[in-house]
């Protein structure tokens, strides 16, 4: 009885897990042909510089720029969900991160606001709006949306 508390730290680790297991799984089982790892790690240092550029934005609703502080906080910080030691696996939760991050800035501010503060090339951002635009027929714009409906 007196270590229950280390079963449920136990069941709560590997809950983590699974639902890290499980998001990895979806996001590689959704991913493009036109989109490889080497054309992702092109991208990396634009992506950042994106989402510091976004960040700093005051036209952005502010839970937009919350996340995206938020999430510059924990790609700086040494704790990481997985430590970057492992191979792969270390990187890949802060891809998911970031993935997660910029496709909830695109369906709350609009894909516009990508294209707004993209450093990169034409082609490095139609990779990104491959790789955050939100599935299902769904329109990548809010304004979109309105006229459509």
């Amino acid at each position: 009885m007196d270590r229950w508390w280390a079963w449920a730290l136990v069941g709560a680790v590997a809950g983590l897990l699974l639902a890290w297991g499980a998001l990895a799984a979806a996001l590689w089982r959704a991913r493009t042909d036109a989109v490889s790892l080497r054309g992702v790690l092109r991208l990396l240092p634009d992506v950042v510089r994106l989402v510091r550029r976004l960040a700093a934005d005051p036209s952005l609703p502010r839970g937009v720029r919350v996340r995206l502080v938020l999430l510059l906080a924990y790609l700086a910080s040494p704790v990481d969900l997985v430590p970057d030691v492992v191979p792969v696996l270390g990187w890949a939760d802060d891809a998911i991160a970031v993935l997660l991050v910029l496709r909830s800035v695109v369906r709350r501010a609009g894909d516009d606001a990508l294209a707004r503060h993209w450093p990169g090339t034409p082609d490095g951002l139609a990779a990104l709006r491959l790789l955050v635009a939100p599935r299902g027929g769904r329109a990548a714009h809010r304004g979109e949306r309105r006229r459509a409906g």
